[in-house]
């Protein structure tokens, strides 16, 4: 396997690992975020622990796409590539702010002098990373990627569009949470994060299965074989 074909391999697995760390995350914290009294639930705590395990995997992810993609995306514009590299650097520090709120949470949670304005802080410290990170972060990274694979044809056309499509979605849709037009996790906000999930799992399986460019390893080859008469 040439290093292309590995770090296209290793890039896919990433993403996938980024979705799956990410749902499990979200729906692990929801006992501890959603309860309104300010009481932990049987277990609350614990599914948040693995919750932020999770999350932990989710960065080490996220960072790792942007190391793992960089040296292939700096042959077409280095620029753009130590951006992308950077950005998803950013996107993973939010991410880990969010995670120590909820560590905070846990612990004033399992303290019974815990006050009910310092839980509402922390939470709404976790809300906030969830929309700066992945979703402002997240848009804008994605249309550096999407562009720069578009521009490469290091993907088909038609998954970098949906990337083209799905960032700048991502991001007005946070705008319009932030201005409370509608919340995050609602139809709305899930029907604007469809093009960018669709995006990555996309592109994950396309990396994993046919590397970079928009064909396999063996279509080129034949279709530089000498022609013979």
């Amino acid at each position: 396997m040439n290093p292309d074909r590995r770090t296209a391999v290793a890039a896919g697995s990433l993403f996938l690992l980024t979705e799956a760390a990410a749902i499990a995350g979200a729906v692990l914290y929801r006992p501890l975020l959603g309860a309104a009294d300010g009481r932990l639930a049987q277990g609350a705590d614990t599914r948040a622990l693995l919750g932020v395990l999770c999350e932990i995997v989710l960065v080490v992810a996220v960072t790792g796409t942007g190391a793992a993609l960089f040296p292939v995306l700096r042959r077409h514009g280095e620029g753009l590539a130590l951006g992308y590299a950077f950005g998803r650097l950013l996107e993973a520090a939010v991410i880990a702010v969010g995670i120590v709120a909820v560590l905070a949470l846990v612990t004033l949670r399992r303290d019974a002098g815990a006050t009910d304005g310092a839980d509402a802080a922390l939470v709404a410290v976790h809300d906030w990373t969830f929309l700066l990170g992945p979703n402002v972060a997240l848009g804008l990274n994605t249309v550096l990627l999407a562009y720069l694979a578009y521009r490469a044809r290091l993907v088909p056309r038609f998954i970098a569009v949906l990337g083209l499509v799905g960032g700048p979605l991502i991001c007005a849709s946070a705008v319009a949470v932030m201005f409370g037009a509608y919340t995050q996790l609602s139809a709305a906000g899930a029907a604007a994060a469809l093009p960018v999930f669709a995006w990555e799992l996309a592109l994950a399986g396309w990396l994993i299965v046919r590397g970079f460019g928009p064909r396999s390893d063996r279509e080129i080859r034949t279709t530089n074989k000498p022609q013979v008469s």
